[in-house]
């Protein structure tokens, strides 16, 4: 089958995962914590480099921009879950243990790394709080320069009473850090100060979505004029227009992530924008699929442009290679990765028939290789 890919030089990659540990599911054993492989830029075929051991839980994983530091957050139910800094050998992609700190919260979900690679920052699902974490020069972790507790109870008691804080992660200019809040129905918005790591709320600090939406991750269009948000309980994707010179937000519209006709279980979990900018995916638990949307270049709106099966079961996390080659879907609850390769034209994903063992996991990060 000839399948129009895209024209961004292509490069080899190192994949990590991030899994549960704790977890027995089809494979009859548990992760073991860290998975990494190198993935072929033609084929997209992964190969596995090793496994790194002794960590709980970790769940989501992070890369510091200079491509040789890795975070994991573990995420554990009480406040016993913490962050930890591996040095990555981007040769063999081997990670060493550095150290390990405080996320100051339960269930700690999501974990990433500010531009200047001097700061690290943490949300915390069940406490709903936010961390910010200095780095020292060598990747270490500090213990937490800033706490934040989100304030609820939610809008809609009957699926939340309190602050759940699911992602944290820079806009594209690195001036505001931005934290969807399932909880709260709100997309919370922080200045950021890059010389002192503090975060103080934005005017205004916040955007509302819908009531009992219950929004978990957001990513941007290349152009940085765009943000798509995913909401986990209602099962759809916002588009928003963003203003970068005030860290501001309006809403263009929304649209169900789910085929028509769909009765059975929702929740949405991650979304990414292709590099090219021509189209947004969306994961489906319950449905096991990823919803396709093309992107309007001139106003960032969507069209729907297909579901596809993702071929295991809760499609928990998945990425795009940095050439936009290749999906890789992870399922939390069929202990494996699904690769996909991407048509450039239509954005149709179509199996490449490789199916990858690894028990629980629940995140995929890229580290594009020289």
């Amino acid at each position: 089958m000839n399948i129009p890919i895209a024209t961004t030089p292509a490069s080899a990659c190192l994949v990590f995962i991030g899994t549960y540990t704790d977890r027995v599911g089809r494979l009859g054993r548990a992760s073991e914590g860290i998975y990494a492989y190198r993935m072929d830029a033609l084929t997209g075929e992964l190969t596995p480099v090793g496994v790194t051991t002794g960590i709980q839980r970790p769940a989501f994983l992070a890369l510091h921009p200079n491509g040789r530091l890795l975070y994991a957050v573990s995420e554990m139910g009480d406040h016993s879950g913490g962050l930890s800094a591996f040095a990555l050998d981007p040769a063999s992609g081997a990670l060493t243990f550095l150290n390990r700190q405080s996320s100051h919260g339960a269930a700690s979900c999501h974990l990433s790394v500010d531009s200047t690679g001097r700061f690290v920052f943490a949300a915390s699902y069940s406490s709903g709080n936010i961390v910010v974490l200095p780095l020292e020069d060598d990747g270490r972790l500090q213990p937490a320069s800033q706490i934040i507790e989100h304030v609820g109870p939610g809008e809609t008691p009957e699926h939340h009473t309190t602050a759940r804080a699911h992602m944290i992660v820079q806009d594209p200019t690195h001036r505001f850090v931005l934290v969807p809040d399932l909880g709260l129905d709100r997309l919370m918005v922080y200045a950021f100060d890059p010389a002192t790591g503090r975060l103080t709320p934005n005017d205004p600090p916040y955007i509302s979505v819908k009531q009992g939406a219950g929004p978990r991750h957001i990513d941007f269009h290349p152009s940085g004029r765009y943000a798509y948000l995913i909401d986990e309980l209602d099962g759809t994707l916002g588009v928003m227009t963003y203003d970068a010179s005030a860290g501001r937000f309006e809403h263009l519209h929304t649209l169900s992530t789910l085929p028509e006709g769909y009765s059975g279980p929702i929740s949405c979990a991650d979304v990414h924008v292709a590099p090219s900018g021509r189209f947004v995916y969306g994961s489906n638990r319950g449905h096991d699929s990823l919803a396709c949307f093309a992107i309007d270049p001139a106003t960032g709106r969507m069209t729907p442009a297909g579901h596809t099966l993702t071929g295991g079961k809760t499609p928990r996390n998945f990425g795009l290679d940095p050439a936009g080659r290749f999906a890789v879907v992870a399922h939390q609850d069929s202990d494996s990765l699904v690769v996909f390769a991407v048509n450039a034209d239509t954005g149709a994903l179509t199996p490449t028939g490789q199916v990858v063992d690894v028990p629980a996991p629940v995140c995929v990060k890229f580290l594009a290789l020289p």
